[in-house]
């Protein structure tokens, strides 16, 4: 699912009851948020782990050895 709303600065959203987000500053070159969470969440930019599972299914095609290297 899909969840598009409009936030100002000092506004939050809840997630699943123990994720916030709260939009900390906006301006014209982005967002600036920050996330509380339970300690045994873990919080990635998405840009990480989209290199991370890249770099997996590089390995996972490379022949034996070659992912070693």
């Amino acid at each position: 699912p899909v969840l598009i709303l409009g936030r100002r600065a000092g506004e939050s959203i809840v997630i699943d009851g123990g994720i916030t987000v709260v939009v900390l500053a906006c301006d014209k070159g982005g967002v600036r948020l920050g996330v509380r969470a339970p300690d045994d969440v873990t919080i990635l930019r998405g840009e990480i782990v989209e290199q991370v599972e890249a770099e997996n299914r590089r390995a996972a095609a490379a022949p034996d050895g070659a992912a070693r290297a």
